[in-house]
């Protein structure tokens, strides 16, 4: 068995959700794809629980259930607009300045590419969720080299949408880059790949 450790990630990217229903055609469509900024390290934890039901005195049943995921993302502190665009604030266009005001709920797809210890990568993206306000810590500047960069945290969730696919909705799309992948990852940044549009490789 081959031993592989993940050592690296980057190309953060994210796109608004514009819609997100049950049709079967145009029932999922996203903006743009944009940088959101630098990475320096993602996490995921799932929400999940289990319960074992008995009968007859003896368990016969485990019950399980799968929520939300909370994905931590350490970044470099993106621009202005970009953190307005991804928490939902407004941005002055004649001045660039951002109005924190109330937040606008929005929902968005992000996409990254988590390196392995054998050179190959990981590229996924999480088809809908939302970002959180974060905390910012700023520290007098001393003659030290701490900096403070920033942590996102992003809630994913299912689509409503059902993929013609699976006809399920899905929380993300995962591929691995290997020689025995049959997904096309060519293009997996261009626009957020769904389950229907992820291709099979060419000859």
């Amino acid at each position: 068995m081959k031993v592989v450790e993940f050592r690296g990630v980057d190309n953060l990217v994210y796109a608004e959700v514009l819609t997100d229903d049950n049709e079967l055609s145009g029932g999922y469509t996203t903006g743009e794809v944009k940088v959101l900024a630098p990475v320096a390290e993602i996490t995921k934890s799932t929400e999940t629980s289990s319960e074992t039901k008995y009968y007859d005195n003896l368990p016969a049943l485990v019950i399980n259930s799968e929520g939300s995921d909370e994905i931590g993302i350490t970044c470099a502190i993106p621009d202005m607009a970009t953190y307005a665009d991804v928490v939902g604030k407004m941005i002055d266009e004649t001045t660039g300045a951002m109005i924190d005001g109330e937040r606008e709920a929005k929902y968005y797809a992000i996409g990254y590419r988590i390196k392995k210890t054998d050179g190959t990568y990981r590229y996924v993206w999480r088809l809908k969720g939302m970002f959180s306000i974060p905390d910012e810590t700023s520290a007098t500047e001393d003659d030290g080299t701490d900096g403070n960069n920033m942590e996102l945290t992003y809630t994913g969730i299912s689509t409503s949408h059902k993929f013609t696919k699976s006809n399920k909705p899905a929380k993300a799309v995962v591929v691995d880059d290997t020689a025995e992948s049959l997904a096309d990852i060519s293009t997996f940044f261009e626009e957020v790949t769904t389950p229907d549009t992820l291709k099979k490789k060419t000859v």
